[in-house]
């Protein structure tokens, strides 16, 4: 079975006070049942079609949720139970004499389908009983836990009159409050009831229970229901001792919670004093970051004045390069100029020189044959003939 969620009642899993809201509306119906062919739409865990099972010839209960018929089929054999949604029923037309669907219209986001249904497998004569808890006392009753996330829809009274008599001419509102009573009773009896200061006003009541018909419908005398556990002094005193239990629980909770709060409280109070020395070394690293960025914006400043003097020197130095440039051009032209006149004086020197030595060696030839002349010139100047011919007066007069 799964989990309980509060929107399907599970014998032995819900509250005494839970467990008497949803038996009663069932006790309610079974007045109805006797004799009877029964079908109860959306029957849960089969627990109200089996009460209601006691008293008619035939009970049978229906439900969406596999789960939940397999529960009240291994649970209540003396009902029959059937998978299939309330507003598509595979019934007969006018095949129950009495239909039930209690706390399932508000499931529906369109519960016309439901009442269409009702309508369709319900005998002409027969009765539909059919409950949903007032849209006003359930808002203010669940509070800061908000709307009920499994319901679609929820009723007021007006609103359920009268989408019920869109379907049913006879309709019937009575109103499921939980009672204080005091009862006089023999254990085995039954006995009879007088309610004093009923109210009346639907706007208070805790559900409404409608009652429906194609015909005029029988008179029904206000009814009581007193489940098992109704001693209401001793559940009280149960609930208070719980009551007290829970508190203890609180309150061993609340020191405990005081305890940690006073420690949380110091750490609080330390996490604000390295806060502050945090915020103070914050503070300081500002500062030291405003300095910081002056001292760059001035950095900055004297960058942007060297830089501008540095473009003048270099603008200077490109001038003068430039000068240098063209000096340098103009003096590697007049090289160029001068290694061509030196190439041209060697060129001459060369010639000068092939010149000297050709001139060196025709002197040198000239000296030769001028010193074999002498020797001659000498010879002859020696000679016996020369010598007698100077003697005599006679003959060429030769120079030394």
């Amino acid at each position: 079975m799964s989990e309980f969620t509060g929107e399907r009642v599970i014998p032995g899993q819900v509250e005494d006070d839970l467990w008497a809201e949803h038996l009663a509306r069932y006790a309610f119906a079974s007045r109805l049942a006797a004799g009877k062919r029964v079908l109860d739409l959306g029957c849960g865990t089969g627990y109200g079609t089996a009460e209601l099972a006691k008293h008619a010839t035939e009970a049978v209960g229906v439900d969406i949720a596999v789960e939940a018929i397999d529960y009240a089929t291994a649970h209540y054999p003396a009902a029959r139970f059937v998978t299939v949604p309330a507003t598509e029923l595979p019934f007969a037309e006018a095949a129950f004499d009495l239909v039930t669907s209690f706390e399932l219209i508000e499931h529906l986001s369109d519960y016309r389908p439901l009442l269409a249904q009702a309508k369709r497998v319900l005998h002409p004569a027969g009765l539909f009983v059919v409950s949903t808890p007032n849209k006003l006392y359930y808002a203010e009753a669940r509070g800061a836990s908000g709307p009920n996330p499994f319901h679609e829809h929820e009723f007021e009274y007006a609103e359920f009159a009268a989408a019920l008599r869109a379907f049913f001419p006879y309709v019937k509102l009575v109103l499921q409050d939980r009672l204080e009573a005091f009862a006089f009773y023999d254990a085995s009896a039954d006995g009879e009831c007088r309610i004093e200061r009923v109210s009346g006003d639907p706007a208070a009541a805790n559900f409404f229970v409608a009652i429906c018909s194609q015909y005029p419908l029988p008179e029904l005398p206000p009814f009581v229901y007193v489940p098992a556990a109704a001693n209401l002094l001793r559940e009280r005193e149960t609930h208070i001792r719980k009551l007290e239990a829970e508190l203890g629980k609180v309150r061993r909770w609340l020191d405990e919670t005081t305890f940690s709060r006073d420690e949380l409280l110091a750490r609080h109070i330390e996490l604000e004093r390295q806060a502050d020395d945090k915020a103070l070394w914050a503070k300081q690293l500002e500062e030291l970051l405003h300095a910081a960025q002056a001292r760059i914006v001035e950095l900055q400043d004297q960058n942007a004045t060297q830089q501008a003097e540095a473009t003048v020197i270099i603008e200077g130095l490109h001038a003068e390069n430039h000068k240098n440039i063209e000096w340098a051009q103009e003096t590697g032209r007049k090289l160029e100029a001068k290694a061509r006149e030196l190439a041209a004086t060697v060129k001459l020197l060369d010639q000068a020189e092939a010149t000297v030595v050709e001139r060196t060696e025709w002197a040198q030839r000239l000296n030769a044959e001028l010193s074999a002349e002498r020797a001659r010139i000498d010879a002859v100047r020696q000679s016996r003939w020369m010598k007698l011919g100077k003697a005599a007066g006679l003959g060429p007069k030769l120079d030394s």
